[in-house]
């Protein structure tokens, strides 16, 4: 039986649209996966990672995070943010397919991944940069969103312009360049988004 393929075509990986943001380097590919790829990548996901509830914490204090995760990658791509240390547990099948795929588009070699799970429009992720040591001085960060579309809002550190991205099933979002060093992102919680989305974020982690 052929095994359907999550590489996108040589029109979808053209279908890029530069997000204009000052101090920063976005692109986004609305269609990178076909929309059966990116079904199939969902369910299979949500029901073979191994999903948990970390306690993080936010100027001092312990939370519950607000959506569920898991840390996937190379055995020595350990990371800490928000006062927690990342252990990666060995690649998935289906994240090792993807990661190649955002590697061809990205044109760089990422050795780990974290999966984010947001179960309803209850879920959220805080403002924050991924400027941690690990991740270098210009980061690469490639975005993967299955399900649900959530809007991935950015602020500048400086200026506090705002800009909106609605991250839709399937598509690609790729910060790199001083990205990480000017904008803040994050996601809003919102009682208008009832289903699911699988967010994964593929990352290079270099230990100092």
């Amino acid at each position: 039986m052929q095994q359907t393929q999550l590489f996108p075509s040589d029109s979808q990986r053209n279908d890029c649209t530069k997000i204009e943001m000052p101090d920063a380097d976005v692109r986004f590919y609305p269609n990178w996966m076909e929309h059966s790829d990116a079904l199939k990548a969902f369910k299979t996901l949500q029901s073979e990672l191994q999903w948990t509830q970390q306690d993080i914490v936010i100027f001092g204090k312990k939370h519950k995070s607000p959506r569920l995760q898991a840390w996937y990658g190379d055995a020595d791509a350990v990371y800490t943010y928000s006062g927690l240390k990342m252990t990666p547990l060995p690649w998935h099948n289906t994240l090792l397919r993807i990661k190649k795929a955002c590697e061809e588009v990205a044109n760089i070699t990422f050795n780990s991944v974290l999966a984010n799970l947001y179960r309803t429009g209850a879920d959220s992720m805080g403002f924050h940069a991924d400027n941690e040591a690990e991740l270098g001085d210009m980061p690469v960060i490639a975005s993967v969103s299955l399900g649900a579309t959530r809007n991935f809002d950015f602020i500048h550190n400086k200026t506090k312009e705002k800009v909106r991205v609605p991250l839709t099933d399937g598509s690609l979002l790729i910060m790199q360049g001083q990205t990480q060093s000017h904008w803040k992102h994050g996601i809003n919680k919102t009682k208008r988004v009832t289903m699911p989305r699988i967010n994964l974020t593929f990352r290079h982690i270099t230990q100092r």
